[in-house]
């Protein structure tokens, strides 16, 4: 079946549909990854978002319920070149065409996705809508897209509840304003007792449990929305250590005082250059974000920029000088993508046992 693409900018991509059928509206948004798809399909930060594949094939291995980063798919709808039908490989995944039907995500295949990607490289990301309706009117779907909002993005994603997962040892609480299960892992892993809270938990109830340190998770859209959240976080600021990644990060930089703004089309990939700068040596990274700090806004009498994109000289991390506090844009669990930035939990790690032996901190 003939499906479309349309964009606000009036550009029309004609290809094939597979998934489910229909209309979906969402951002169009580019990932460089050339693997990780199921990955991609579900991290939450994709909540309300139509991703389009760079990577000319996509589909050869199949979906596998383990690699999964939330319950379901949170992409709106998937952009490929040439999807592949016949899953090949060691474990035999399931027929990502399937995976979609039972989700009702839809997809749409032979489009040129180099010219699509240049167009939201030049014009930066815009909404679009994908269709199966044979016959339209161009006009009615603009109107349709122009009254898309992405919207509650972390409220569409958090968890309803608390949750609790405890191997032993450190005691983390978690802001989950979209969190990848990888996240989570990267704790465990390390034998931490993670303790899950919807992203509007409220400080008390997050020191009610007394924890070691406090994540402030991945997730969707714009911080500046958040800022009931972002309020919650400047009274935990001068409690615990703290760690943000990615949307996190954004939401820490607002809660001392700096400020972010939307980028042009974002960073989304698995292939990132990013320079440690205390290391003074660049790690490939995995990223899926649209906004970003202003480095201009960082107080630099208490605000260490550690991290810095290659590409574009962009603040993807920074410590606070007197606090037990660090953050990067980037996602140092890397679900998909390489694994060299794992370091990181082990610093957060190392900083919460240090605060918990009794080492003093200038709160002042």
């Amino acid at each position: 079946m003939k499906a479309y693409l349309v964009l606000e900018d009036g550009n029309v991509f004609e290809g094939k549909a597979f998934g489910e059928t229909g209309d979906t509206l969402g951002e169009v948004v580019f990932n460089t990854g050339m693997t990780g798809y199921q990955e991609i399909l579900t991290d939450p930060s994709y909540e309300g978002q139509i991703v389009v594949m760079t990577y000319p094939l996509i589909g050869n291995y199949g979906v596998f319920a383990g690699h999964n980063e939330s319950v379901k798919p949170r992409v709106k709808g998937f952009v490929v070149r040439e999807f592949y039908r016949d899953v090949t490989g060691w474990q035999n995944g399931d027929n990502i065409e399937e995976y979609m039907k039972k989700h009702g995500i839809m997809g749409i295949e032979d489009v040129d996705t180099r010219a699509l990607t240049r167009i939201i490289r030049e014009k930066g990301t815009m909404k679009g809508i994908i269709t199966t309706a044979q016959e339209f009117s161009k006009e009615k779907l603009m109107n349709k897209i122009k009254g898309f909002e992405n919207k509650d993005a972390v409220m569409n994603v958090t968890t309803d509840e608390v949750y609790h997962i405890k191997p032993r040892c450190l005691n983390v609480a978690v802001l989950d304003f979209g969190v990848k299960k990888s996240i989570l892992h990267s704790l465990t892993n390390r034998f931490c007792n993670v303790n899950v809270f919807p992203a509007f938990a409220t400080p008390q109830q997050i020191l009610s449990l007394d924890p070691d340190g406090i994540l402030l998770s991945n997730g969707p859209g714009d911080p500046k929305e958040m800022m009931m959240a972002v309020d919650n976080i400047k009274e935990l600021l001068y409690k615990k250590p703290i760690m943000g990644i990615c949307l996190g990060h954004q939401m820490l930089a607002l809660a001392l005082g700096g400020d972010t703004y939307k980028m042009k089309y974002g960073h989304r990939g698995c292939n990132h250059p990013v320079k440690d700068l205390n290391k003074d040596r660049v790690y490939i990274t995995s990223q899926n974000h649209g906004y970003v700090v202003d480095a201009g806004s960082l107080n630099p009498e208490k605000i260490e920029i550690t991290h810095t994109n290659m590409n574009d000289g962009t603040v993807e991390g920074f410590r606070h000088k007197q606090l037990p506090i660090m953050s990067v844009q980037f996602h140092p669990e890397a679900a998909p993508g390489p694994q060299d930035t794992q370091y990181l939990f082990d610093s957060f790690m190392d900083m919460m046992a240090a605060h918990k032996r009794g080492k003093q901190y200038n709160y002042a």
